[in-house]
């Protein structure tokens, strides 16, 4: 690794003439890879929290503050921000083929897990004990949510400074409905000025919580050996942008332009170019458009179809897959019925997290060598602050929908807050949530093991006719 980073330095070796060398056995990260991805429970901040444990803690493959300055970027990209780290820190590793599996292997058991279970949705989702079974499952995502919101703001929020920022952007998303990009832009721009009028208001070395122990594999100086050029990031770009767009290009050729498969293939590669964030931050987007503007799913099943996304590992974006899973299963065209869930499942997997891939292999090699730029850092470091109000502003919406038979925040608009009517709340949602939070905060059991439970309460509960 030593050699490797001094050869970079000192231009005797060439990204086109030597390509890097894996830093671990490839064998050995694709174990490793395909360990976390079936950890990956509990959204980003769960997701985050294995690959801090796995990769900082205990394999030692790679340094806190590297950790945490390639999460700082993978914030600000739009997309799953856990399921970009991975790629990113594959590359660090292994190269573009690490980055590919360790992407590849974040996505795929959640993919598999969320098609099957989306299939028996639409067969029995319509039944007694399933329905009871989702109604258990819903108020449990609350807890988990507010989890995620403790979580990434204790590892995001290191300053005053930043808790306000935090604070901030939770207010301009709830009760002003500011696009969330201009939240984030704004973030950035706030972190950019008070480095340079007042630098010490934002920390940006991260607080350690490694053990004593040995140096990491890579350093947090380290540069990495493929440098960046403009050759490389156009072939970078005509690949990706290749691999993105030739899948809806065929189903458009094929099933028409109107056709419910080309409108989701465009839909959710729109919405992976704008929806900055990850999946908390675009689920109040995603799901006003599929509920209003195409009626693929109902209100309730957005909020069932996260539920399911929380059982399964991988990204939580990957509720957009029982999006089009149902969307194409209800308007299939000449196709039959599953055939049609089937590829529109698929399709969108597809072009939601291919981008993912183009957005690191672009850009990683140019972030590696602005690790010293601190007042990037600090931009990156207050955009991190304010993705914790967005989460926080998801967790009220959660709340408002769950808890109370009111008009559902769904149809209100994008990031708009609607006010429950308190005296419509249901004891027996209310009273699974508290369950899985004293489940998650006091007993510490895991994500899973906890929505089990909830599942099981939400069975007997239905049963009993109390739901």
């Amino acid at each position: 690794m030593t050699s490797d980073m001094t050869d970079d330095e000192s231009g005797a070796t060439s990204a086109s003439a030597s390509p890097p060398r894996d830093l671990i056995p490839f064998r050995a990260a694709v174990r490793a890879w395909f360990a976390i991805s079936w950890q990956t429970f509990g959204g980003p901040a769960g997701q985050i929290a294995v690959m801090q444990r796995t990769l900082v803690d205990e394999k030692r493959w790679i340094g806190q503050g590297r950790f945490l300055h390639a999460l700082n970027y993978c914030m600000l990209l739009p997309g799953p921000e856990a399921q970009q780290l991975a790629v990113y820190t594959g590359w660090l590793l292994n190269g573009w083929r690490g980055g590919l599996v360790a992407g590849g292997l974040f996505v795929l058991p959640g993919m598999i897990a969320l098609l099957v279970l989306s299939a028996i949705y639409v067969a029995f989702g319509e039944t007694t004990v399933v329905s009871a079974v989702f109604a258990g499952l819903a108020p449990a995502v609350l807890a988990i949510v507010v989890q995620a919101v403790l979580r990434v703001g204790k590892r995001a929020l290191r300053s005053p400074a930043l808790v306000v920022l935090a604070v901030a952007a939770f207010v301009a998303l709830t009760f002003f409905a500011v696009p969330f990009p201009l939240v984030v832009l704004g973030a950035g721009v706030i972190g950019w000025l008070v480095h340079r009028c007042a630098p010490a208001w934002i920390a940006t070395t991260p607080r350690s919580d490694q053990a004593d122990g040995p140096a990491p594999l890579i350093p947090d100086d380290a540069l990495h050996t493929e440098k960046p050029s403009g050759r490389r990031a156009l072939r970078v770009l005509v690949l990706g942008l290749l691999a993105w767009s030739l899948p809806v290009l065929a189903v458009a050729l094929l099933t028409g332009v109107d056709s419910v498969f080309t409108q989701q293939g465009l839909f959710f590669s729109g919405s992976a170019l704008v929806t900055f964030g990850g999946a908390y931050a675009v689920l109040a987007y995603v799901a006003q458009q599929a509920v209003q503007t195409y009626a693929w799913v109902t209100p309730g099943e957005m909020t069932r179809g996260l539920a399911l996304a929380e059982t399964t590992p991988g990204p939580l974006i990957m509720v957009v897959q029982f999006v089009a899973f149902l969307g194409a299963y209800r308007n299939p065209g000449d196709l039959d019925p599953w055939a049609a869930a089937v590829l529109g499942a698929l399709l969108t997997t597809w072009v939601t997290f291919v981008p993912s891939f183009l957005f690191i292999f672009l850009g990683a090699p140019y972030v590696e060598r602005l690790r010293g730029n601190k007042t990037l850092s600090s931009a990156l470091t207050a955009i991190t602050a304010a993705v914790v109000g967005v989460i926080a502003n998801l967790a009220l919406y959660f709340t408002t929908h769950t808890l109370f038979a009111t008009s559902n925040p769904w149809t209100a608009g994008p990031l708009s807050f609607d006010v429950p009517d308190l005296t419509t709340i249901q004891p027996a949602a209310l009273g699974i949530a508290v369950v899985a939070a004293l489940l998650l905060f006091v007993v510490r059991w895991s994500v899973l093991r906890t929505l089990g439970v909830c599942a099981l309460l939400g069975l007997a509960l239905g049963l009993a006719g109390l739901l």
